[in-house]
């Protein structure tokens, strides 16, 4: 077995290396839209740790979250440009914020009475799951780490995440075919659909330059500097016993530090490889965690596949019911809708198809949900606490 610090964490970057690598090879990229990478990143270091290869506690691995995951939510977030989702407009604001609640109200629901079968103790995944969906895998990671949430019980959500919003984003695509039938039913006014074609140049997420040098010191000082101001502040902030830790306001301090950041000149780093390494620090945190885990801990995932879907249906119910009171096009609805849950990766492409020019609106709604992500679920997950209590 692997338990030296240099040779485990030199094991940890070789799994992470190898499927990003393999992910990014034309001839598998089929295979990955299936199960994305971030499903191999989790899944792989369990299955080596279940294999005795690699140890399944080891203080290295709580060092990579306590360290590493503030770090990523501030290169990721710094990439975030308030002003272009500002430019979307009350509708499509709207939209987005409602399909956020219809999570933050459907997983507790969903929660309260599938409880009986999943188990109280399983309200920590419930909230990190919310985090996902309403931002993405980085949200679910923090909101994971900051309510504290078991391994045993992350791993069959981790699951759910798979699973649910590639079947959800099916049943959009399909429905595309149906939008004209429901925007005259719902009287929809599509013309609030002619300021939304932005450029994506405007999103400040088109184009990529190589790190230079320069650019990596002012990186690695933002990042640093985020790092240590975090938890310098956190360390004189109130904990509240089971509800928020020192190192909840550490995630929610470091991700305010990136947002404010995101406001700065700074910003244009976020085209100079500060997502990228962002999302590696954050997949080398997945890693860890997913070291972590256990096969056994799967035996309870068809239940909560279901109450994912049994949320997502929830959801939906809340973006109709909110676009029949504003008169929004389908074509809003189910870009919110795949926004929260499915992410900037598949938000566009359901924009898309649904009306040529909306991708990037698309886009910029995910965007707003990683902003929105860890704290909303930091709500949802506690509201989730109090309900296993009764």
């Amino acid at each position: 077995m692997i338990t030296g610090i240099f040779p485990l964490t030199l094991t940890l970057l070789c799994i992470e290396s190898a499927v990003l690598y393999i992910a990014g090879r034309p001839r598998f990229k089929k295979y990955f839209s299936i199960l994305p990478p971030v499903f191999w990143i989790y899944l792989v270091p369990m299955l080596a740790s279940n294999a005795g290869i690699i140890p399944a506690s080891h203080p290295l691995y709580s060092f990579i979250s306590a360290n590493l995951l503030p770090a990523a939510l501030i290169l990721l977030l710094i990439s975030c440009d308030i002003k272009s989702i500002l430019k979307l407009g009350k509708p499509a604001l709207i939209m987005m914020l409602a399909g956020s609640l219809g999570i933050m109200a459907g997983i507790p629901l969903v929660f309260s009475f599938m409880r009986y079968w999943v188990g109280n103790d399983m309200w920590s995944g419930f909230g990190a799951l919310s985090g996902s969906w309403i931002g993405g895998s980085a949200n679910m990671i923090a909101v994971k780490e900051a309510v504290n949430t078991p391994d045993a019980v992350f791993m069959p959500m981790v699951i759910v995440d798979t699973i649910v919003p590639y079947a959800w984003m099916g049943v959009l695509i399909a429905g595309a075919s149906f939008q004209k039938r429901y925007d005259s039913w719902n009287r929809s006014n599509t013309s609030i659909l002619q300021g939304l074609t932005i450029d994506t140049a405007d999103t400040g997420t088109s184009g990529s330059e190589s790190l230079r040098p320069s650019a990596a010191a002012v990186l690695l000082f933002i990042t640093v500097s985020g790092v240590l101001l975090s938890a310098f502040v956190s360390g004189r902030l109130p904990v509240v016993k089971d509800i928020i830790s020192r190192y909840t306001w550490i995630i929610i301090t470091s991700s305010l530090f990136g947002i404010a950041v995101s406001f700065t000149p700074a910003k244009e780093l976020a085209n100079r490889g500060a997502s990228g390494l962002g999302y590696f620090l954050l997949y080398f945190v997945l890693v860890s965690i997913g070291a972590r885990a256990s096969v056994a801990d799967l035996n309870i995932a068809f239940l909560l596949v279901l109450s994912g879907c049994l949320v997502v249906l929830f959801q939906a119910a809340v973006l109709i019911v909110t676009g029949r009171v504003i008169k929004a096009p389908l074509s809003l609805l189910a870009a919110a809708s795949q926004a929260n849950i499915g992410g900037a990766a598949s938000a566009p492409v359901v924009a898309g198809i649904y009306r040529t020019g909306l991708a990037p609106t698309g886009l910029l709604m995910a965007i707003l949900g990683n902003v929105l992500g860890t704290y909303c679920g930091i709500i949802t997950a506690q509201v989730c606490r109090l309900i296993s209590k009764g």
